[in-house]
């Protein structure tokens, strides 16, 4: 929560990279297609000569991956997500329209064909904590993060919407006109570390989070497990399957964090090995100052490339 407080507030720590949008579309367009399902339609729609955009480029993935969860949940009958680049000249007039200083930017849109919003549910919309979806089945925070995500990158995020009709949401991102870093990070998967069809258990409650995690690792060569809280990460656990990791969130809902599940399943497994996810320092999640042997956490936000390699360690460890 802290963390996404910050981001709605323009206050969190960014990477920000020269980006190839496009380019990094590609990169998780087939995580976005295994995401939505067999009756929803992917359609991407990419600009030619696109420009390229300072950003940080996981925060970025992750706001994308966002608007296409809640463009799937708009439609549980089925329906089309086009997901279309484009270059854009802000002249004053729409400058004002949109609160940007006028110039050259790149938008990405999303657009549904689902129930569409009320003009009083887009007024609120970025509002922190404000959802439509039935208690547990929403924070309220995810449009709210990419609000502040995207303000703090100087653009910007208007929703154009009629109920039964579908909605488009918009990011304005301000073009960058040098060139592409070359250590650009959609390059990361070309240096991921390979599994030999070890299972991995990833406990996380954050659903856009968890399907990043298990996609790379199942990429990568290791047979995923998924759970979204801590009672179900422990039905699992109980069970006979084998698991050689377990990566857990560790704020969890369900009555059981991420550290409780840890030590209720090394009573069974002892020799379990686990990597704490967190979004906060390490040493608030170790406490005492220590974890116990075969225990290790990483701090989000990190590159995917740095977890496959972190997992391969603490495997072969």
């Amino acid at each position: 929560m802290t963390q996404r407080l910050l981001a709605f507030s323009r206050r969190q720590t960014l990477d920000p990279r020269t980006v190839d949008v496009d380019r990094l579309i590609g990169g998780v367009e087939d995580l976005l297609r295994r995401s939505v399902g067999p009756n929803i339609e992917i359609a991407v729609v990419g600009a030619v000569g696109l420009w390229a955009t300072k950003i940080d480029a996981p925060q970025l993935e992750s706001a994308i991956l966002n608007l296409v969860l809640n463009a799937r949940d708009a439609m549980p009958d089925g329906g089309r997500i086009t997901i279309e680049t484009a270059n854009k000249w802000i002249d004053e007039r729409a400058a004002k329209e949109r609160q940007l200083t006028p110039g050259q930017y790149i938008s990405v849109c999303v657009t549904d064909t689902g129930t569409g919003m009320a003009p009083e549910v887009i007024e609120r919309a970025f509002d922190p904590f404000f959802t439509t979806k039935p208690l547990g089945q929403g924070t309220g925070l995810g449009l709210s993060m990419i609000h502040g995500f995207v303000r703090q990158s100087g653009g910007q995020v208007r929703i154009y919407s009629e109920v039964g009709q579908g909605t488009t949401m918009c990011l304005y991102l301000p073009r960058f006109a040098g060139a592409l870093d070359s250590d650009d990070p959609s390059d990361d998967e070309a240096t991921l570390e390979l599994g030999q069809g070890e299972t991995v258990l990833v406990i996380d409650d954050e659903v856009s989070i968890r399907m990043l995690i298990s996609d790379v690792l199942g990429e990568a060569g290791y047979r995923v497990l998924e759970a979204g809280d801590g009672p179900s990460g422990l039905k699992i656990l109980n069970s006979d399957s084998r698991i050689d990791l377990l990566i857990t969130d560790v704020g969890l809902p369900g009555g059981f964090n991420g550290r409780q599940v840890a030590y209720a399943a090394r009573q069974t497994r002892a020799d379990l090995k686990v990597l704490f996810v967190t979004g906060y320092a390490d040493n608030a999640v170790i406490g005492n100052g220590h974890l116990d042997p075969g225990m290790q956490v990483i701090t989000k936000p990190f590159p995917m490339a740095v977890l496959a390699q972190r997992v391969r360690e603490i495997i072969e460890g």
